[in-house]
């Protein structure tokens, strides 16, 4: 998975192949919310915002940042509030991907910064939209009982068939157990988990906030979810086929956020809050947005917040270290840290 989505030059987030759109006629292979409403960036600049007061530092750090455009809108918000940080630090691997943020962000040169690795020591408000899912996931399946880990062997069939599965007997497990007898196939996420651990070892003082899809734990590893979550995008179509058209179509899995919040707690950070992206929206200042929207921009915005598009599914955790906790903004209702 990490070569199919890294791989210098070849992998999915390391190649020019247009990833981002709302129509597969532009290229693209999936949306994210900043391409479906600017008034998500500008909600999520109100959080960054309080962050930065309560946090008392003045930089923001943005992992993934796609297009560009979910900095554009925050930077535009906080910009509209008077409000702009010192220095807005995007880290993102892909060359292409960084290019057209650059085109994005020019009104922005002058305080916008690129980098490829965190230093050893950093201070601010972290800001990650659908990064969590983009990193590599383990695979575990389990037939007639026992736990095997499944891995790629070069297949022996023609151009299109070079990868095949290959499962392996492994002592890895899933976080919790998974009851029924049934077949059960799953992921864990020790690189993800391992992000946040080097996150808290850095951080020194600040906050962070990742968007994604996902569940808490024992959602996550429900008997009945015996499928697992990877799934791949391409054209705006989804398939759970990652060993064909390798490298041209995205990768991903849902997160478990119930580990994303212990690996946080483990490298020193508190946990300031989990919800839904509905929650989170309505908490920042939706409602007088979407008041004060036409019509079609209206329609557009409350994808964001719908139960059957990305109201539910997606979930914000808050994080925290060095500072007094606090309850932000965005979770002051409707918070469910108890249920991870």
């Amino acid at each position: 998975m990490e070569l199919a989505l890294y791989a210098p030059g070849l992998g999915y987030y390391a190649n020019e192949t247009a990833k981002f759109g709302t129509m597969p006629e532009s290229g693209s292979d999936f949306v994210t919310a900043p391409e479906i409403s600017p008034i998500f960036g500008q909600l999520v600049a109100s959080q960054l915002r309080e962050a930065l007061q309560k946090t008392n530092t003045r930089e923001i750090w943005e992992f993934g940042a796609g297009t560009g455009a979910l900095a554009l809108q925050i930077l535009d918000e906080l910009a509209a509030q008077g409000a702009l940080p010192e220095r807005y630090t995007i880290v993102d691997l892909s060359g292409t991907l960084r290019a057209r943020q650059k085109l994005a962000l020019t009104r922005y040169e002058h305080l916008v910064r690129w980098v490829d690795a965190l230093p050893e020591a950093m201070e601010g408000v972290i800001i990650g939209n659908e990064v969590l899912d983009a990193m590599p996931v383990q695979l575990l399946q389990r037939t007639a009982g026992q736990w095997h880990e499944r891995g790629v062997v070069l297949g022996a069939g023609g151009d299109e068939a070079a990868f095949a599965w290959e499962d392996r007997a492994t002592e890895l497990r899933p976080p919790v157990d998974i009851g029924g007898p049934h077949d059960f196939l799953t992921e864990i996420h020790r690189q993800g988990e391992a992000f946040i651990h080097t996150l808290g070892e850095r951080l020194t003082r600040g906050a962070a906030f990742f968007i994604d899809y996902g569940f808490g734990e024992s959602e996550y590893y429900h008997e009945q979810r015996h499928m697992g979550t990877l799934v791949c995008h391409y054209q705006h179509q989804v398939d759970n086929d990652p060993l064909v058209l390798v490298g041209l179509k995205d990768i991903t899995a849902h997160v478990n956020f119930t580990g994303t919040a212990v690996a946080a707690q483990d490298a020193g950070f508190d946990v300031l809050g989990y919800t839904n992206q509905a929650h989170f929206l309505i908490n920042c200042g939706l409602a007088p947005r979407l008041d004060a929207a036409g019509i079609k921009a209206r329609s557009m915005a409350s994808k964001l917040v719908m139960e059957h598009e990305m109201g539910e599914l997606f979930k914000v955790v808050a994080l925290s270290k060095g500072v007094e906790p606090w309850t932000p903004l965005g979770f002051v209702q409707g918070d469910r840290t108890h249920r991870l």
